[in-house]
């Protein structure tokens, strides 16, 4: 947990505390795609599915601080939560969120597409062998009422 919190705030910085300083361009935000970055201590994390609860998509929407509120990623093989729509720190974009491997997904490259102000940009990633989970026959499924007594 601590760990996906620090890649979270690694990656989305904290809005309130960036703030363009007069006089100094912005980076180019629009068109960068990818999921998971690099950090100084960690590479080839960049592209490829870690399966650890901290993949994160990036993007970079518009050339501005916050990326619109319908900025959304896709894929056919992970979902999407956790949106953040401000500015990067270390990674030119402005829209982050949450990515979650789907069940059954088989060992691959996929596609990551960011759709963004009636474009799209595509990056591809890596979901290797180790990294794709299969659910047990019979495991308990939390959240849904299956261990529930009355």
């Amino acid at each position: 947990m601590i760990k996906k919190a620090a890649l979270v705030a690694a990656f989305a910085g904290i809005a309130a505390l960036v703030s363009p300083l007069a006089g100094h361009a912005q980076p180019e935000n629009a068109g960068n795609v990818q999921l998971n970055a690099d950090t100084a201590v960690l590479h080839g994390l960049k592209g490829t599915y870690q399966g650890d609860g901290s993949d994160i998509a990036l993007g970079g929407c518009t050339d501005g601080l916050s990326a619109p509120k319908t900025t959304r990623f896709t894929s056919p093989v992970l979902t999407f939560d956790h949106y953040d729509f401000g500015p990067l720190i270390g990674v030119p974009g402005n829209v982050t969120a949450e990515a979650k491997l789907k069940p059954g997904t088989k060992p691959g490259q996929y596609p990551l597409v960011l759709e963004c102000e009636g474009k799209s940009y595509t990056a591809t990633f890596t979901v290797a062998k180790g990294q794709v989970a299969k659910v047990p026959s019979g495991a308990a499924r939390a959240g849904d009422g299956s261990m529930a007594t009355y």
